[in-house]
Parts: C-alpha cells; sequence; structure tokens
C-alpha cells in the first residue's frame, strides 16, 4: 500500500514537473500567419523579418533565460487557410501568442478563436478599426488605423497642395473600406465630398475600366488602398491612357525600392503615409535591426515590408520581458498593459486596461527614386471621428 501511494506521488510530481516545463521551459513558441504564396505575396517578408528579429533577440539572450521560435505558416492570403494553418499552432504545435499576421480579412478569420482560446495576439499587420474598437483582452494592436493614414493623406492633399478633386481605388473588402471611409470623413470635415471611389477584387487583373472610370472622374489626387500586384497594375494603365495625377498610398505600399521596381519607375512622386522610420534611418536601432539582417538573413532584401516584421514584434518583446519568468497569458496582458510611451521603429506605443490601439501616428513622405524619399511631415496625427468610420463599415 504504501509503495503505490509513493509510486502514485511519484507520477503526480512528475506531472507536475512536465507541465511546469511546458510552461517555463527553455523556448517561447510564437505563430504568424502571412502569405509566402498567391496574390498578397509580396508582404510575406513581414513574417521573415519577425523571424531574423527574434534571432537578434536570441543571441542576447533571449527572454528571462527562454529562447523565442517563430512558426511561420503560409495562408495564401487566404482566410480560410487562415483558419486552419491557425488552429494547426494553437492545437497541435501549442503556441504562447502570435504576433503579426498579415490582412484584414484573414486576420477577422481567426480574431475571435484566439480570443476564445485566450491566446495574446500582438501587432495584427493591418491597420483595421477591428483590432482595438472596442478593445478585447488579448489583442493588442500597433498598426494605425487606415482611416487614420487616409486622413492625413487628405489634410495634406487639401491644405498644403491645395488639391480638392480627390478619387479612391480601393480593395472591396474592410482593408479597403476602411481607408475608404477615413478619406470620406476627412473629406467632410473640408465640406467636401470624393468625386469617384472605385473598387477592386482581389482577384481583378485587367484594371482598364477602372482607370478609365478615375480618369474620367477629373481627380487630381488618388489614394491608393490596394494589393502592391493592383497599386502597380493601375499606375501602368493610367499611364497608358494618359491619365496623369498625383497618386498617394497608405503604409501598404510604403516599400518603395519594391514598388519603384514593380512599376518600372512610375512609383516616382508617389505620395505615401509612412509608419515606421525609413528603412535607411541612421537612428542607433535602425542601424541596430539592418546589423541583424546582414547577419541574419543575408539573402532577403532589406525593405520596408521586411523590417516591418522587426516593428510588429518590438512590443510582444517587451511585454514578454515585463512579464517575467511566470509567463502565462493573464501576466502577460498586464505586463502589456503597463506600456507606456514605448520607442521603437513606429510611433510611441501605449496600451492600457482600455486601450488596445498602441499608436496612431504617421509620417508622409515623397519617393524621389528606389531608394531616396523626401520627408514632407513629421510625426503627426488625425483628429477624424473614429466612431463616424466605425459606423461605416457595419
Amino acid at each position: 500500500m504504501i509503495k503505490r501511494v509513493l509510486m502514485f506521488l511519484v507520477m503526480i510530481s512528475a506531472g507536475f514537473l512536465f507541465e511546469g516545463c511546458k510552461k517555463g521551459g527553455s523556448e517561447i513558441l510564437i505563430g504568424q500567419w502571412g502569405p509566402q504564396t498567391g496574390p498578397a505575396a509580396l508582404w510575406g517578408s513581414v513574417a521573415r523579418g519577425t523571424d531574423c528579429y527574434f534571432k537578434m533577440i536570441n543571441d542576447e539572450g533571449g527572454i528571462n533565460g527562454r529562447k523565442l521560435k517563430l512558426l511561420i505558416r503560409d495562408d495564401g492570403y487566404n482566410p480560410a487557410r487562415t483558419v486552419t494553418e491557425v488552429k494547426k499552432m494553437v492545437e497541435g504545435d501549442k503556441v504562447f501568442a502570435f504576433v503579426g499576421g498579415v490582412g484584414t480579412a484573414p486576420g477577422m478569420a481567426v480574431k475571435e478563436y484566439l480570443a476564445q482560446n485566450k491566446i495574446p495576439w500582438v501587432g495584427p499587420a493591418a491597420g483595421s478599426t477591428h483590432w482595438a474598437y472596442p478593445p478585447t483582452k488579448y489583442l493588442f494592436s500597433v498598426y494605425p488605423l487606415y482611416c487614420i493614414e487616409a486622413a492625413l493623406l487628405i489634410d495634406y492633399a487639401v491644405k498644403t497642395l491645395n488639391l480638392k478633386k480627390i478619387a479612391v481605388f480601393y480593395q472591396n473588402d474592410d482593408y479597403g473600406k476602411v481607408g475608404l471611409y477615413g478619406a470620406e470623413v476627412a473629406m467632410a470635415k473640408h465640406g467636401l465630398k470624393l468625386v469617384e471611389k472605385v473598387s477592386a477584387e482581389i482577384t481583378d487583373t485587367d484594371l482598364s475600366s477602372h482607370a478609365l472610370k478615375l480618369k474620367n472622374s477629373g481627380a487630381e489626387v488618388v489614394l491608393l488602398w490596394v494589393l502592391p500586384k493592383h497599386g502597380a497594375t493601375i499606375l501602368g494603365t493610367a499611364a497608358k491612357t494618359g491619365f496623369k495625377t498625383q497618386f498617394m498610398t497608405s503604409s501598404t505600399l510604403s516599400d518603395a525600392e519594391l514598388m519603384f521596381t514593380i512599376t518600372k519607375g512610375l512609383w516616382k512622386d508617389m505620395i505615401v503615409c509612412r509608419f515606421s522610420e525609413l528603412p535607411n534611418s541612421d537612428s542607433p536601432l535602425m542601424k541596430k535591426y539592418r546589423e541583424a539582417w546582414k547577419k541574419y538573413a543575408p539573402t532577403e532584401k532589406w525593405s520596408t515590408f521586411f523590417q516591418s516584421g522587426f516593428l510588429f514584434a518590438e512590443t510582444l518583446v517587451e511585454g514578454l520581458k515585463r512579464a517575467g519568468s511566470d509567463l502565462t497569458s493573464e501576466n502577460f496582458v498586464k505586463a502589456m498593459e503597463s506600456i507606456k510611451d514605448l520607442q521603437g521603429t513606429g510611433g510611441k506605443m501605449t496600451f492600457g486596461p482600455n486601450i488596445r490601439q498602441g499608436s496612431n501616428t504617421g509620417f508622409l513622405t515623397k519617393v524621389v527614386s528606389a531608394t531616396e524619399e523626401k520627408k514632407l511631415t513629421d510625426w503627426v496625427t488625425s483628429d477624424i471621428n473614429i466612431d463616424e468610420v466605425i459606423k461605416k463599415l457595419k
């Protein structure tokens, strides 16, 4: 009898030890989905940037004695595939948290699932209002809202360039519509209306009719809220038809070198809203990241999209550090809520018990060449009514 009791106690102890190793073992497993293939594959370097950043953190000693391990899963920018891959990582791989994750529609496909399973998610790679409005416990957004970016572009066009005939070419989903509605709300503040709004589906390849609508509108400015391939196609099609206007775009197409290349130079003079420092910035942190890129991912192109993978993970790493060695979802949430004015390579990040949108600032640049951009503004934000945008989305 005594032997059985002793054996039972040993088994319980072993079980406890096993669970303890799972919670406080040598690795912290983080997941990220992203389009490594498919129509949005040019955004795939975001996840690879995060992987490079984690390698740098690990070589510096990791987080509270643990190493970071990133699982990257290709969803092809297809929400159904996102669901499949995320469930595999949660239920099979037992990831602690997610970071990044490109796209509004892919993210929305798993948002509730992650919340129900109490899985932290930091830095969705999309400026959607859905992440932080209303706030949810385990989700922390670092990407400025698309509607804020749209308002900054509209304000610059109207106030600085004195251009008032403005159109929007947008993707026909929540990604494009948040940009569109932000532009509409911003225009209304100036007592103006858009002269045209033209939508595109992800599968569209011929944009001739779209370009013709924009040309016939007489737009002096066209805002782009589309995939990189559609941004390139609409510029090429517009050039063929003789349509000349001032194009502007969100941070989603802010990789100037890439866009300059795929548009064969048509990206010159594009006005861009940015949420992170320029890739060639001389800031100490950006210099450090470029050294990490050379060391851990030399075959990758150093670019805005790749560097964004660092930015989305900066706040996650800070939260992990603050959570300490007893790493649980609840402790991590408390740690994230303690972050105030954290300065990484983007705007200052602040969270709190009811604050899940870390930053809403950006700055504008004008593309001079594939490797040079002229800064047009300092870091700024907009006072547009976000609730008006959210009402339009419903």
